[in-house]
């Protein structure tokens, strides 16, 4: 039985020849094991041998246990990838997964925050002390990189390059992102007073929380709940939203959607083209909202 190997190899693959985020790859590996014992659960012990049936069985499981549709079409996608390996490596010559097809949901388009909310959110950080100067270049890098808040906090003090004006991004693979003058003056005055002040001996993490260690995802979450509450603005904001933000708004300025995939770290074009669609259906609705003659 070679399943384990199966798994390994489908774990390497996501992450090195895909570069898919780490959070992507523990998701995708998480539901193929799922799946792996429901069907060791009902006998069979081979990955290599399940059927259509296995998987529609599954299917049905899912959805008696409560699963949304969103999840349901989650878990799908990812054994119909994992499925999709084992075919390249001849493994199996068919995908059982192939012809499954799940109810269509419903996505809703990702939430941008307008120009007036981003300027609001980063003028909301007291940069006179050492707190307020370190989550105002936090955030001057999320929005200025469109990194995600996972990238951000993995970031080391090496990893920032001032001079250039250019982030080094680590997860799995290393990219290189642009930040402007705004971002690079934020990071230059947390650095200069308040980093020294914060990190322990020897902390090689960017940014630090009061205990001066690395900052946690929870704390970063905590901290952006915070400022949102402080600056009223009407939903609240999670870091996601700022990559979304720095996505649209450069498509909105003319962006190059490639360089912007790059960017980003999508592994292909089509997460990156659903930021292009979100810009183009609101520039129809501006255009009917504003043309006297589309009235």
């Amino acid at each position: 039985m070679f399943d384990s190997t199966y798994i390994s190899d489908y774990k390497t693959y996501l992450s090195d020849v895909r570069g898919a985020s780490a959070n992507t790859v523990t998701s995708y590996v998480r539901d193929v094991q799922k799946f792996t014992e429901f069907v060791y659960a009902g006998g069979n012990n081979d990955l290599s041998h399940v059927t259509p049936e296995d998987v529609r069985s599954y299917l049905i499981n899912l959805e008696r246990s409560g699963k949304s549709p969103a999840t349901i079409s989650r878990y799908i996608a990812s054994i119909k990838a994992f499925y999709n390996r084992l075919v390249e490596l001849n493994h199996i010559h068919i995908n059982p997964v192939s012809d499954i097809t799940v109810s269509t949901v419903e996505k809703k388009p990702p939430r941008i925050l307008s120009d007036e909310e981003i300027n609001l959110l980063l003028k909301q950080p007291n940069i006179k002390d050492n707190k307020g100067a370190r989550d105002s270049a936090m955030f001057e890098i999320l929005y200025a990189t469109g990194i995600r808040v996972s990238e951000l906090i993995n970031l080391d003090v090496s990893d920032v390059n001032l001079d250039t004006g250019l982030v080094s991004c680590r997860n799995g693979k290393v990219r290189i992102v642009p930040i402007h003058d705004a971002a690079i003056k934020a990071v230059e005055r947390y650095l200069s007073f308040a980093r020294p002040e914060m990190a322990d001996n020897g902390e090689d993490a960017l940014f630090v929380n009061t205990n001066g260690e690395r900052m946690t995802r929870q704390g970063f979450w905590k901290i952006l709940k915070s400022y949102s509450e402080q600056a009223k603005i009407s939903s609240d904001i999670t870091p996601q939203m700022l990559r979304n933000s720095f996505a649209a708004h450069l498509l909105e300025n003319g962006a190059n959607i490639h360089a912007l995939q790059k960017m980003l770290g999508h592994a292909g074009i089509s997460s990156t083209q659903t930021y292009a669609r979100i810009v183009k259906h609101q520039l129809k609705d501006m255009y009917a909202k504003a043309h006297p003659m589309a009235k």
